[in-house]
């Protein structure tokens, strides 16, 4: 288009960097789906949605708000929701301060549950993460992620 800037292209490093990037995360997250699924039955999502459910106060959080937790769209929360209501993890009630609002509650059966995935989890995180890090590794990597976040709340 006219007017159009032209792109700045990666070089050679920047798309190395990238392309590598790209893929840790990419084979990380389906790693980490894979023995989810595997041992506990869970997707990725799924853990990490009961997860932050168990981190909030009662073990209760708008759906909203959750979306916004695990990264995933309304109606994609939605759907998640509802089925991990039919499995007995979640139920659903409307939030008491504001009507508008629906509540996913972690239930007791869920939390077990959780409690009984996070070992095998927390080993893969571990042996796929953290143990392949020296300190000052993960501190960067910690520090880089912050910032990559920080950019992309700010465009939003």
């Amino acid at each position: 288009m006219p007017g159009t800037p032209e792109p700045r292209w990666l070089t050679a490093e920047e798309l190395a960097a990238w392309r590598s990037f790209s893929l840790m995360t990419s084979m990380l997250t389906t790693a980490l789906d894979s023995q989810l699924q595997r041992d506990s039955q869970l997707s990725y999502v799924e853990y990490y949605t009961l997860a932050g459910l168990s981190e909030s106060p009662e073990w209760t959080m708008r759906i909203s708000e959750l979306a916004v937790f695990v990264n995933a769209e309304l109606s994609r929360m939605s759907h998640l929701i509802k089925r991990l209501e039919g499995r007995g993890f979640v139920r659903r009630e409307a939030d008491p301060t504001d009507g508008r609002y629906t509540n996913a509650i972690l239930t007791k059966e869920g939390h077990e549950h959780l409690v009984r995935a996070a070992p095998g989890h927390v080993t893969a995180v571990r042996r796929l993460v953290i143990d392949a890090l020296d300190p000052a590794a993960l501190r960067a990597l910690r520090s880089t992620s912050d910032t990559i976040i920080g950019r992309m709340m700010n465009d939003q």
